[in-house]
């Protein structure tokens, strides 16, 4: 088994930060000019937040009992580092037995939990597989990657869609418009 190298202790923080370093939806645009701006000089937004992500979920690996080293992660440590992230949310999402529950705009406060958004995590994940391939990790290998966080980031998209009354509905691409070649009939006498 290949040696994954360690993280940087660079820019990792205490956990009472992690909300304050670790999600952050506004990147998932800079996703997309990642790759034109990796030739300047200074990192993108997107760059930057994988960065600290990658250094938030090394500490989280130094703090966890026992310690745990990155090629010892399994999908099941990222999900105990996503369900850890949780605390840190500002999202709130009605239990079933709210009287809010499938309202997206509820008239009044109600003490259901707050939570990390879908869209933060879902976002994060993707952050963190790629820094661990750019890490030095074989995606075959890549925990974040896992059947498991897949399932665990779906369960809480449905969840959140139906306790908010919104619905995630992939959106569909746009398809360029297709021209219309129209087949000219065969001159007569046009050999």
């Amino acid at each position: 088994m290949d040696s994954i190298p360690e993280m940087d202790s660079e820019n990792t923080s205490c956990f009472s930060n992690i909300s304050s370093t670790s999600i952050n939806t506004t990147t998932m645009s800079a996703a997309a000019n990642s790759s034109s701006s990796s030739s300047s000089s200074t990192p993108s937004r997107y760059e930057n937040q994988k960065r600290r992500d990658w250094n938030t979920f090394g500490q989280y690996l130094k703090n966890h009992r026992p310690p745990l080293s990155l090629s010892r992660c399994s999908g099941a440590h990222v999900l105990e580092f996503l369900r850890y992230l949780d605390q840190f949310g500002k999202t709130k999402v009605h239990t079933p037995i709210c009287p809010f529950f499938g309202h997206p705009n509820p008239p009044a406060p109600c003490p259901c939990p707050l939570r990390q958004a879908w869209g933060s995590l879902d976002a994060l994940i993707g952050r963190l597989r790629a820094a661990f391939e750019e890490n030095g990790g074989k995606p075959e290998a890549n925990p974040f990657g896992a059947r498991a966080v897949r399932l665990y980031l779906r369960e809480v998209r449905d969840l959140q869609s139906k306790a908010r009354g919104i619905s995630y509905e992939k959106k569909k691409r746009k398809r360029p418009p297709q021209q219309q070649i129209q087949s000219l009939p065969p001159q007569p006498g046009a050999t």
